[in-house]
């Protein structure tokens, strides 16, 4: 954001004493929001994340490949799969343990858990990724998250609505969550089934039903209570 606040100012070289101006006068024209500097607790638990995501995608490239390799080749695969098994499972005990030592993460971790829909992968995302949650409004918590619509108008022209930005690796976790919550959880298949019904597209009203999640489980950590049809 602030290498763009350059450019448009024509400032396109770069020195530290360059850089040092334009961080002050992009502080001084846009007056950011002040934002406490985060513990070394979410860090902890976004770097174990971060790790059991490349871990979980290596399994993935050498489970296709055994679908696809020579059958000699298959046993070599199997030990690898084996070991990833392994260290995914360990990776997941840490962040177990990490979990269990911070008594305000064990309260939300009961909280978020209470929804149908979220499981251990969205959980430990929410709190490893969005430590604004439950912390901001509504509005705030999806355009952070990227699931709230930005409108595309222009004199008498209304552009499609259509989200943007926010924090790929949540809305990730967050669109898996809503689709087994379209199945398993009452409100969010309730309300998905009468977005389809009205016309909208499938993965229009999956959006939607993403927003709403997000919003409910943001009201839930602010009050502390666990899941509860009333958020509808």
């Amino acid at each position: 954001m602030v290498r763009r606040f350059a450019e448009a100012l024509g400032i396109l070289a770069k020195t530290d004493e360059l850089d040092a101006r334009v961080i002050a006068q992009f502080g001084a024209v846009m007056k950011p929001a002040v934002r406490a500097v985060q513990s070394k607790h979410p860090l902890h638990i976004k770097d174990l994340l971060c790790r059991r995501r490349q871990l979980v995608r290596l399994r993935t490239q050498e489970l296709n490949r055994c679908s696809i390799m020579p059958k000699f080749l298959q046993s070599s695969m199997k030990r690898i799969i084996k070991s990833l098994n392994a260290e995914i499972k360990r990776i997941a005990q840490q962040l177990d343990k990490a979990l269990a030592s911070i008594c305000e993460w064990q309260l939300k971790k009961d909280i978020l858990m209470s929804a149908p829909g979220v499981g251990e992968n969205l959980m430990y995302t929410l709190l490893g990724e969005l430590p604004e949650l439950g912390q901001l409004n509504k509005k705030a918590i999806a355009a952070l998250v990227g699931v709230a619509p930005m409108n595309h108008d222009s004199g008498k022209h209304r552009g499609k609505r259509r989200i943007r930005g926010g924090r790929a690796q949540v809305r990730t976790m967050l669109y898996m969550g809503t689709l087994c919550g379209t199945q398993h959880n009452p409100l969010i298949r309730t309300f998905y089934q009468r977005l389809v019904a009205q016309g909208k597209h499938k993965k229009v009203a999956l959006t939607a039903c993403m927003r709403k999640f997000i919003t409910i489980l943001n009201t839930m950590v602010r009050d502390g209570n666990t899941w509860q049809e009333k958020y509808g």
